[in-house]
């Protein structure tokens, strides 16, 4: 396996489960001296923009995962942080498909990760796969996103995007943030509260992703979310539950938005997506419901 920006923390989980069924990973980093991997990870350096020595290990894998691309919610989006994020995962895609172009050997499949504000946001509509992207700032990402490595099903490689909703990993990740609320006794519905979020266990994450990259019928977009998403108030009382902690300390949406700017759409804003194709396809999820998912986290 070849994860392009696997030294996150969705790669180290799927190398870690990799290595565990014997697999061998290959992650490409612009800086393999501090890059994040496990033991028995090779790294490979490359520059995300051009054709280099690390296309080599292309020929000596069966499936590429391509997670490169700035954390969408590491700052808050001026013009110029947009623009990063929009490079940082078309150049990269356009540079893996032109690696495979002129690879002597070419992989079985590309996994192209991308997310749920794909759909754009909304308060009553329920979106799948099926469903027409938005027109907002992460909609127009996803986008360009998705349509950098398309080219790679003319070479013959099968594609598969896997659309993720709001991941739950107890260390990384955007859910440490909405938990430190809680931590310190404040907790509680963000903004109106009726915001959905569809949410999955960075578990099922994983195996979802293995099972698509395995299963020769899955091409095309995948929504890699739990089928029962929930709303912000509901995930508020949730948590506060698991946690031992109250969740009667509503944030006003105004606060949120002073300080993120256009950015507070990701957590004052959201999406009820269901994995309808996902499920159609055999995928069995380790967590349906939130309440479970979160004890598991916190065991």
């Amino acid at each position: 396996m070849l994860i392009s920006g696997g030294s996150g923390f969705i790669g180290r989980a799927l190398s870690r489960r990799l290595l565990a069924g014997g697999d061998r990973v290959t992650v490409l980093s612009r800086a393999p001296e501090h890059a994040k991997v496990l033991d028995g990870v090779r790294v490979e350096k490359w520059d995300g923009l051009t054709v280099g020595p690390w296309a080599d290990a292309i020929d000596e894998t069966d499936a590429i995962v391509h997670l490169a691309g700035e954390n969408i919610g590491a700052i808050p989006w001026s013009p110029t942080r947009k623009q990063q994020i929009i490079d940082s995962r078309v150049k990269t895609g356009k540079v893996l498909v032109e690696a495979i172009r002129q690879a002597g050997r070419r992989p079985g499949v590309l996994l192209q990760p991308s997310g749920i504000g794909y759909y754009g946001m909304s308060e009553d509509q329920t979106m799948t796969e099926k469903s027409p992207p938005g027109n907002d700032f992460l909609a127009r990402v996803t986008l360009l996103w998705e349509g950098a490595t398309q080219a790679v099903e003319a070479l013959g490689v099968r594609r598969v995007v896997t659309r993720t909703g709001l991941l739950l990993d107890r260390r990384e990740g955007a859910f440490p943030r909405l938990l430190l609320p809680f931590r310190l006794f404040v907790g509680g519905k963000l903004g109106s509260g009726r915001q959905w979020y569809s949410w999955i266990h960075i578990q099922d994450e994983v195996e979802a992703m293995l099972f698509l990259l395995k299963n020769e019928m899955a091409r095309g977009p995948y929504n890699l979310t739990a089928p029962q998403p929930v709303t912000n108030a509901e995930f508020a009382r949730t948590l506060g539950k698991v946690v031992g902690r109250p969740a009667w300390f509503p944030t006003p949406a105004f606060p949120i938005k002073a300080v993120f700017g256009e950015m507070s759409t990701v957590v004052l804003s959201g999406q009820r997506v269901i994995p309808e194709r996902l499920a159609g396809l055999g995928y069995k999820f380790r967590f349906e419901a939130l309440e479970p998912a979160l004890r598991d986290l916190f065991r």
